[in-house]
Order: structure tokens, then sequence, then C-alpha cells
């Protein structure tokens, strides 16, 4: 099964008070971010093996720059819970020792 197209995402998306950057915070803004996309995924926003919203779209909603948002979704490739399908997008691990492969497609 190969991994389902990404729906168009409004920039509107529902998200909670914890769903922000503080520029504040100790953390580095990429660590926020990780931490919230794992919170999201934790949660069952995203399924396994669907799209999370892209790159410019996360940027736009968390007020970040491309390489802080590359860097987040990086981390939680790193961990398994992201993959990536060059040029489809970021989609959800169906598993958490997935460690940043590509999810094997079934015919």
């Amino acid at each position: 099964m190969r991994p389902q197209g990404c729906p168009r995402y409004r920039l509107t998306m529902e998200y909670g008070p914890d769903d922000q950057i503080d520029r504040e915070a100790p953390e580095p803004p990429f660590e926020q971010l990780a931490a919230i996309l794992r919170a999201r995924i934790g949660r069952g926003d995203w399924a396994p093996r669907r799209a999370i919203p892209s790159e410019s779209a996360l940027c736009e909603l968390y007020g970040l720059s491309r390489p802080t948002v590359r860097r987040s979704i990086a981390a939680l490739v790193a961990e398994g819970r992201l993959f990536v399908v060059h040029p489809r997008g970021t989609f959800v691990a169906e598993s958490a020792g997935h460690a940043g492969r590509e999810q094997p497609s079934s015919p």
C-alpha cells in the first residue's frame, strides 16, 4: 500500500496553546517544533502513512524558517516517527522502529 497523498491543508489548522513556539524558552525553536509534531502524532492528529503538512505550511503556521522546520523533521525521521518520500512529502511512520527509511510499498 502506498502512502496516501497529502490533502490540502488550510493554514488555520487547529492547534492548542501548547502548539506554539515560545521564543523566550531555553529550548531552540527546532526542538520545540519537534516536540509539537511528536505530540500531534501521538494524539493521532495524523494517521500512520498519511502526509503531514508541507514544510512551507509548517513554516507559515509556526513562523519559522525552512531550515528550522527541516531540522525538526529530520529529528523525527531519525527517531522513526516520520519518513520522507521524494518528491511526494513527509509521512507518519507506522512503527517507532522505522528509523528514517522509506516505508515499503505493497503491490
